[in-house]
């Protein structure tokens, strides 16, 4: 992911710095947030039924493995 550096014209630097800093800062957290969420998706769908295997495995009594990949 790269960031874009945006170069502003001469006109009102003191105001202007201001609120494209809150705009680039707010738009910094929704990426940031949004690539978190897309990885969290990933990592639960991929890590679940595995998830559910070890926590089967571990408990008491001790199943193999075919019985916890068994339907009935």
């Amino acid at each position: 992911m790269a960031f874009r550096v945006s170069s502003k014209g001469k006109g009102k630097a003191a105001k202007g710095s201001k609120n494209s800093d809150g705009r680039s800062t707010g738009r910094c957290v929704k990426e940031w947030s949004t690539w978190a969420m897309k990885k969290a998706k990933v990592i639960t769908h991929y890590g679940f039924i595995p998830l559910i295997i070890v926590i089967g495995m571990n408990s008491e009594p001790k199943p193999q493995l075919s019985q916890l990949l068994s339907p009935v």
